[in-house]
């Protein structure tokens, strides 16, 4: 056991693949979920919160639908899913609900994620959900989407949501003890990689691009760990076979692979919204200006004067003063239809203005930073 760095903050998303999941193939492994259960109902009383991403629909699919062997065809794999996510969320449900813990089905696209459109509404209810003490399942929803039946796995999934809800730690159980410099099934003597920096280019070689390890194997998870940590968050790799693995990372101790982010949350994810696309542009007037400028607070309607360019939703925008000069970007809450409505109105009246209300912020804060 190795002594794990401290991780700040209580939210976590925990990935589960489905080589762990599963009786090989036959169907899901009833033990291993209730044990995994079990493990995050202790973190849950000790205040953590988590968010679950849990793969297996295919191959539970697959056992109920009694296939022997993995489909080829994508439609037939999509069909196999859809059989097998009932069963996969079943089996959650009724091992959560022996703790008294309540649970939700989440089904992603990784569009859902990438798009700015639905980002936010993704966002809102993963954390309304939390803060309800709802533990969401999420997985990919295969039955429309092809990417995880086609390369293997959730572990881009779990790393976008990583970024989604702004997570301390992605923990990524699996089949494997943690990352080793070479294939361990192949070189029993291979050593583990125990720490390293996500960004590492040296780990890429170690993960290898093809075989049982590259499809959904090290490959994406080394990829993962790199997309969460630019929300700041570190990943775990580890067995998700050792008993109260996950309370082990929780009270300091570890058997596996810890990959470190290389900034702070707040500056990586400042960094991670300048790569955004710019949509289109809030003119302010003086007193905004002077709030973002020297008090670092949140937009707001009443200091908008007009809206340039055709965006949506969680889109990012750039806030400039009356003459033009830049002073911010950051990510609206508000469509360039919607903000048109509201500008220059106070926060209190927008829901009477528009029919509905969405946020009190036009950009919130956290979503803003300075070029």
């Amino acid at each position: 056991m190795k002594r794990s760095p401290a991780v700040a903050g209580d939210v976590w998303v925990v990935k589960v693949g489905s080589a762990l999941l599963t009786h090989d193939g036959q169907g899901l492994n009833e033990q291993l979920v209730r044990d995994l259960v079990n493990d995050i109902a202790v973190l849950r009383s000790q205040g953590k919160k988590i968010v679950l991403v849990s793969s297996g629909a295919v191959a539970q699919g697959m056992h109920l639908l009694g296939l022997k062997t993995r489909p080829r065809v994508i439609h037939s794999l999509q069909a196999a899913a859809a059989v097998g996510q009932m069963g996969l969320i079943q089996s959650y449900q009724s091992s959560f609900t022996a703790h008294g813990l309540r649970t939700a089905q989440i089904l992603l696209t990784h569009d859902d994620l990438r798009s700015r459109k639905r980002y936010l509404n993704a966002r809102i209810t993963l954390t309304t959900l939390m803060e309800l003490g709802v533990i969401p399942i999420v997985n990919e929803n295969d039955t429309v989407a092809t990417d995880e039946i086609r390369f293997g796995d959730n572990d881009t999934l779990a790393a976008l949501v990583t970024n989604l809800i702004e997570a301390s730690a992605l923990i990524i159980l699996t089949d494997q003890q943690g990352l080793f410099e070479s294939n361990p099934r192949v070189n029993p003597g291979a050593k583990m990689v125990v720490e390293a920096l996500a960004s590492d280019k040296g780990l890429d070689q170690m993960a290898g691009e093809g075989g049982e390890l590259g499809r959904g194997g090290m490959t994406t998870k080394l990829q993962a760990s790199r997309i969460a940590a630019r929300s700041g968050a570190h990943t775990f790799v580890c067995s998700g076979r050792e008993t109260k693995v996950l309370q082990g990372i929780a009270s300091g101790t570890f058997k596996g692979t810890f990959l470190k982010a290389d900034k702070p949350a707040l500056a990586a994810r400042k960094q991670w919204l300048a790569t955004l696309p710019l949509e289109g542009t809030l003119v302010l007037d003086d007193g905004a200006v002077a709030v973002l400028e020297k008090k670092g607070r949140s937009l707001l309607a009443v200091g908008v004067i007009s809206v340039k360019g055709d965006f949506t939703r969680g889109e990012l925008v750039s806030c400039v003063d009356p003459s033009g000069r830049e002073i911010v970007r950051g990510l609206t809450n508000y469509s360039s239809a919607e903000l048109a409505r509201i500008a220059g109105e106070a926060s209190q009246d927008i829901e009477a203005i528009l029919g509905y209300f969405v946020d009190e912020e036009v950009i919130h804060r956290d979503n803003l930073f300075v070029v």
